[in-house]
């Protein structure tokens, strides 16, 4: 749970902005509505749900709506199912965790170096 955050967690928005659709689900989600929640701007909170979708964690629901809901699967859901409940208990810990990290731009960059062994 701990390598999933720092590999998949930026931000704090991030992390609550994925629990808030995981809480919700199937609940789809807008930029503004989601702003609202986590009190940022509407840029921010596009972002970051662009962010989540591109790490397959979030859907973009069929054109045109630009709203966002969970994209399911079990093991993903075993694994933000355990990261709410620790977040819930842990919150300190696990904020500690996301604001330790190098930036946002340092770990785009070396996740584009990263390999991954190809699907069948």
């Amino acid at each position: 749970m701990d390598k999933f955050i720092l590999e998949q967690i930026d931000t704090i928005p991030h992390l609550e902005a994925l629990l808030l659709v995981w809480n919700s689900r199937p609940k789809e989600w807008s930029a503004d509505e989601m702003a609202r929640s986590l009190y940022v701007t509407t840029d921010v909170a596009a972002k970051v749900l662009r962010d989540l979708a591109q790490r397959g964690l979030l859907e973009e629901a069929p054109a045109p709506s630009g709203r966002y809901r969970y994209k399911s699967g079990k093991d993903q859901d075993d694994l933000v199912a355990l990261v709410d409940e620790t977040y819930r208990r842990e919150l300190i810990r696990i904020s500690r965790m996301v604001h330790s990290k190098a930036p946002s731009a340092v770990r785009d960059f070396a996740r584009a170096f990263r390999f991954t062994k190809e699907k069948d």
